[in-house]
């Protein structure tokens, strides 16, 4: 038998016959194995395509052959990744608010290849990217790199942050001066990406969307800020920090109705201690930093959550709920959110 012109990638077709176009439902037979190979202009014979099958399992890829009539019906079972893992791995990236929509396309096509096409359709179907609330920052996936790297180097970063305006363009803080951290940790809270790092000037821990960096680059110098980070738990600093707005860290004492028994273990864990107070309420006791982040998720449970300790924490949710009636007020004045604007202070 002649050899076709391919010969030397007669494994790697067979392979990409075989994951393209079998599963656990889709089957191939051995004649339609060696006209699929010949499309590739590779030729090969029945005996060397066992020893071929084989030796895909040196590769991580096994196939099964299955009795059916006369013939025997192949197919690759055991991937790397079942479907319903892919689904959630897609899942995951559509609903990554920091991954923007050309890198969310681009990934979910990558974790396309890893199953048949038949079951890539199914993937497919579940795509809804284009509909979502995604960044526009095409950088991110560069920015992470380079801040992973800056830890592994015990390095500082430089980098220029920006935020939007009323016109819609992206406006660089601090006249566009470049911040010089020192990294120390990358958190994923309330769907964004956070570099939280020492600020050395301010001598202070602080956090930054990663998808709002902008010209980020390594710098020369050595981190700073490694006696903060020494007994800092990130899982613990990102549970505290309500939507990674910072604030003062306070014990706060919760009366919660028991129907929002639930709410409060998704938010702080199970091993919240809830302390029952009658027949319908529990008292909790939460480490939390307060800001206006959290005295609105306070607020947002409506008549079942309560704020009772301590005062200075009371006060500052009253205070907030007094300029939120004052701007609603029919016969204020001024146009609204000045209000806002005099009371509130910048938390980012």
């Amino acid at each position: 038998m002649p050899k076709g012109t391919n010969q030397k990638f007669k494994l790697y077709y067979l392979a990409k016959i075989m994951t393209e176009k079998t599963d656990a439902e889709h089957y191939i037979t051995m004649p339609e194995i060696l006209e699929t190979l010949a499309g590739y202009g590779v030729t090969a014979d029945r005996k060397s395509i066992y020893k071929d099958l084989k030796d895909l399992e040196e590769l991580g890829i096994e196939v099964e052959g299955e009795a059916v009539g006369n013939r025997y019906h192949y197919h690759v079972v055991g991937r790397q990744f079942e479907l319903p893992e892919l689904k959630l791995l897609v899942d995951a990236i559509q609903s990554s608010k920091f991954i923007t929509v050309k890198k969310s396309n681009d990934l979910i096509r990558k974790l396309e290849r890893l199953v048949s096409r038949y079951e890539a359709a199914k993937l497919q179907r579940q795509v809804f990217v284009s509909g979502r609330i995604k960044t526009m920052n095409e950088s991110i996936y560069y920015n992470v790199d380079e801040i992973h790297n800056a830890i592994a180097e015990n390095r500082k970063i430089r980098f220029q942050y920006y935020q939007w305006n009323i016109k819609k363009e992206m406006e660089l803080r601090h006249d566009g001066a470049y911040y010089h951290i020192s990294p120390w940790g990358l958190s994923w809270d309330n769907e964004n990406y956070y570099l939280v790092g020492y600020d050395a000037d301010a001598d202070m821990i602080k956090h930054y969307r990663v998808d709002k960096m902008l010209h980020i680059y390594m710098s020369d110098e050595k981190r700073e800020g490694k006696e903060y980070f020494k007994q800092l738990d990130m899982a613990v600093y990102t549970k505290k920090s309500f939507g990674m707005f910072g604030g003062e860290e306070e014990h706060v004492k919760l009366l919660i109705h028991n129907d929002l028994a639930g709410v409060i273990i998704d938010r702080f864990g199970k091993d919240v201690i809830m302390i029952p107070k009658d027949e319908d309420h529990f008292i909790v006791y939460v480490d939390v930093r307060v800001s206006k982040r959290f005295l609105c998720w306070v607020f947002a449970l409506g008549e079942g959550a309560q704020i009772v300790g301590p005062d200075n924490v009371v006060r500052q949710a009253r205070k907030c709920i007094e300029n939120l009636m004052a701007q609603y007020q029919d016969d204020k004045s001024g146009e609204v959110g000045l209000l806002w604007k005099r009371n509130q202070k910048a938390e980012r």
